[in-house]
């Protein structure tokens, strides 16, 4: 084996060692956007939990409010 066979190993080693780092940063840039998107939607679940309650309050205030929604007694009102 000449030294030029050792020196083209080398370089072959050096590039797949380069494409697989730069494979894991890229990836780590993948997981950190991810983990951002999940940190993100948990944020967005959470207010829209609190919307969804506010809003359930205040339709049932509504209705207790309504005679519409009350219920009747048609016993009662037969007599």
């Amino acid at each position: 084996m000449s030294s030029d066979d050792g020196d083209m190993e080398n370089q072959a080693e050096l590039e797949e060692k380069t494409r697989l780092i730069n494979q894991v940063l890229e990836l780590q840039h993948t997981l950190e956007d991810l983990s951002a998107r999940v940190d993100a939607v948990k944020e967005e679940n959470l207010k829209l939990k609190s919307e969804n309650q506010v809003l359930g309050q205040y339709i049932e205030n509504l209705m207790s409010a309504s005679s519409v929604f009350q219920t009747t007694d048609t016993k009662s009102k037969r007599k």
